[in-house]
């Protein structure tokens, strides 16, 4: 992949969860945090679980210990103090990125699964999965706006390419 792909893909990262996590604000009251249908319970919790993920493979990316035991915090963050977690973590990626060789890109990264087990992945693999487990669990969010009843904002790449200019 190249680093033209890695940079377009966490742009469109961070502008997708810029979407959402407005959408999310701004809904009525409580609604980020009320039970839902779902495997994380709820709105909240689903991006919590996101960012987790982000720092959990930061740590693998930086060759250090992440401390998580879970693939969640054991306490929910506020959504503006998650925003602002996401916001940050987002940028480092792109500034990671940014700085890859393509030899770098390719090298692998051996790391132990929270559940247990082995895992090896490229640099540039890692990006694509944060990138890609993002957008798997914004669509859980966007279900759940369903069940507010609200309409959750368009998210989908092909979205992100017409409305906002490409480099």
């Amino acid at each position: 992949m190249t680093a033209r792909h890695l940079d377009k893909l966490l742009r469109y990262r961070a502008w997708a969860d810029q979407l959402i996590y407005d959408a999310v604000a701004a809904l009525p009251d409580g609604a980020a945090e009320a039970a839902r249908a779902t495997i994380f319970g709820n709105m909240l919790r689903t991006l919590s679980h996101t960012y987790v993920v982000d720092d959990i493979f930061q740590a693998h990316l930086q060759g250090r210990a992440h401390g998580y035991t879970s693939r969640n915090t054991d306490e929910p963050l506020a959504l503006a103090e998650l925003w602002l977690r996401q916001q940050a973590m987002n940028d480092w990626y792109l500034a990671y990125a940014a700085a890859l060789s393509p030899e770098q890109a390719a090298e692998p990264v051996s790391f132990q699964f929270i559940g247990g087990g082995e895992g090896c992945m490229s640099r540039e693999e890692i990006i694509l999965h944060v990138v890609n487990h993002a957008t798997y669990h914004r669509g859980f969010v966007a279900d759940m706006f369903y069940q507010v009843p609200a309409r959750p904002p368009a998210t989908d790449l092909p979205v992100f390419l017409r409305d906002v200019p490409q480099p």
